[in-house]
């Protein structure tokens, strides 16, 4: 009785297969990256979209918007909780004390999906601060600030209210600018300007990397940011004691997204012009936005 031969790959046949394979695996990577980067930036347009609803509801029960940040370094975040359902929260906040008391621990220690943009792959800057990937423009927020809808001159349409950016890594050397800032003295702040931070970045002095490390705090690249540089303009930010400085968007490409004092949001592109960004982040500086808005 003779046995039935039974078919079978070759190794060369085998290894032509697995190659066939490989080829589409390297095919299909790039198209579900795009579709992975797609939904988080349309994870985070809500994001901001649910924040930028947030500010225009406070501002019709208390006319006007939340301060940027007040004498205990609250953020305008904290005060926009109840406006994001997040009530609970709000409710344990101690506002007489300061935002780094034992009193606020448990607190400022939760985080939000609504203030992380999920494509940041940095999770929690400190581990015992819940983060935020969103900064306000600090001509509308700012110290004790009350400023009003109607104050905004230029048009709400126009005028830049929060935007997205990358969040610091923790690290103190300079890696990154992207994720790390230049941290100088509040007195060095009246003669800080677009180039401070070059030198100081390129020595490697002066570094800090706790970017956005906490929704609560509102001091300058904690909770507010200024644009006096273009998004993701390689010269590095730098703050002053967290009153001010210069700062820019961060973004992995060459999008970042801006939620405007209208309630919308859109992607601005980083070859926007210097001019351009000028203006739409002054609320009545009366400049009109060039073509590349």
């Amino acid at each position: 009785m003779q046995r039935q031969k039974r078919s079978a790959f070759t190794l060369f046949q085998l290894l032509v297969v697995i190659a066939i394979i490989a080829i589409l695996i390297g095919l299909l990577l790039p198209a579900v990256q795009k579709v992975r980067e797609a939904a988080a930036r349309t994870q985070s347009m809500n994001n901001l979209k649910q924040i930028n609803l947030g500010i225009l509801n406070y501002e019709s029960v208390y006319r006007v918007f939340p301060s940027g940040v007040d004498d205990k370094h609250f953020s305008a975040t904290s005060r926009l909780l109840p406006f994001m359902e997040q009530q609970n929260a709000y409710n344990l906040i101690n506002f007489k004390k300061s935002i780094d008391d034992d009193a606020n621990a448990k607190v400022r220690g939760l985080s939000f999906k609504v203030l992380v943009n999920p494509s940041d792959f940095v999770d929690r800057v400190n581990p015992e601060w819940g983060p935020t990937s969103y900064l306000f423009n600090d001509l509308i927020f700012y110290l004790n600030s009350k400023t009003k809808l109607a104050g905004i001159t230029d048009g709400t349409s126009n005028t830049v209210a929060i935007g997205e950016t990358l969040k610091g890594d923790g690290k103190k050397q300079a890696t990154d600018v992207r994720r790390q800032y230049v941290s100088l003295k509040k007195e060095d702040l009246k003669n800080t300007g677009p180039e401070t931070g070059v030198k100081y970045f390129k020595d490697d002095k002066n570094i800090a990397g706790d970017r956005c490390a906490s929704w609560m705090d509102g001091r300058f690249l904690q909770g507010t940011f200024n644009g006096k540089l273009r998004p993701n303009d390689e010269r590095p930010d730098v703050s002053c004691g967290g009153v001010s400085g210069v700062s820019a968007l961060r973004s992995y490409n060459r999008i970042v997204l801006a939620g405007l004092c209208d309630g919308s949001v859109r992607s601005v592109s980083t070859t926007v012009s210097h001019t351009t960004w000028k203006a739409a982040m002054t609320p009545n500086g009366g400049e009109i936005l060039g073509a590349d808005w």
